[in-house]
């Protein structure tokens, strides 16, 4: 099979087909972005069948697969849309999962970095508070996503069936790329949990871990137009020899 990258020459240079297993991952992994725009058009159901049927090959301890899937498309996801644009503006952010107390030494600088690049592509100058809320709140809107996919985990499991849902939602990522879609994992859905449950009906006994928006990229949009780095392997790494 061939993937060949669609994405600007200053995100990637990776254009070429791999043809050995190792390499066809290499490049699915350095050519999946977090899609920040979408175009207009929704996605197959076939090609959303095939999206969910690989992802559904995820591991999982003892395979006990402890994810449970919505996806929204159409009408579907107009109406989650503007419940959740509603909730935004008028709730307070409320997690199933805690939410990170604060963001310490390089795991900060990372994520400024990330946010620099972000707003740096779609033209945020720095201090413009405004204008970053308004970046941000496109959350929200899925970014224009006409597809929604909301990820939840057995309660019961704890923490590792969250880490199980969470490959889960590795393999979904790419998945999409794969199949030449764009998709956002987004914890910022994740942060009005109460409405989530309301509007689809969830049971007490699932948490809602994440939110992932997926379809065509619009690779025009500047917010898919740049990329993140990677820290070296010594920066991550502990290789132990004797």
């Amino acid at each position: 099979m061939c993937y060949v990258a669609n994405m600007t020459a200053s995100a990637a240079d990776i254009t070429t087909a791999p043809t050995d297993e190792a390499t066809v991952l290499e490049h699915l992994l350095a050519t999946r972005w977090s899609c920040g725009a979408y175009q207009d058009r929704p996605v197959p159901e076939e090609t959303i069948d095939r999206l969910l049927t690989i992802a559904q090959r995820s591991a999982s301890w003892c395979n006990t697969q402890p994810w449970q899937v919505i996806v929204t498309s159409g009408e579907a996801t107009e109406r989650f849309r503007e419940a959740m644009t509603n909730s935004a503006r008028h709730n307070q952010p409320k997690f199933d999962f805690d939410a990170p107390a604060e963001y310490r030494g390089v795991y900060r600088e990372r994520r400024r970095a990330s946010g620099w690049q972000l707003y740096q592509a779609v033209g945020v100058e720095r201090g413009d508070r405004e204008a970053s809320a308004r970046q941000a709140f496109e959350n929200f809107r899925f970014f224009g996503a006409p597809h929604v996919a909301i990820i939840t985990t057995d309660a019961v499991h704890g923490a590792y069936g969250a880490v199980d849902t969470g490959l889960y939602v590795g393999t979904f990522l790419l998945a999409a790329r794969s199949l030449g879609l764009g998709a956002i994992p987004q914890a910022a859905l994740a942060s009005h949990s109460p409405l989530i449950r309301e509007h689809f009906d969830i049971p007490a006994d699932r948490k809602i871990l994440v939110g992932i928006s997926f379809g065509f990229a619009d690779t025009d949009h500047p917010a898919n137009n740049y990329r993140t780095a990677r820290a070296p392997l010594n920066e991550v790494v502990t290789r132990v020899r004797e």
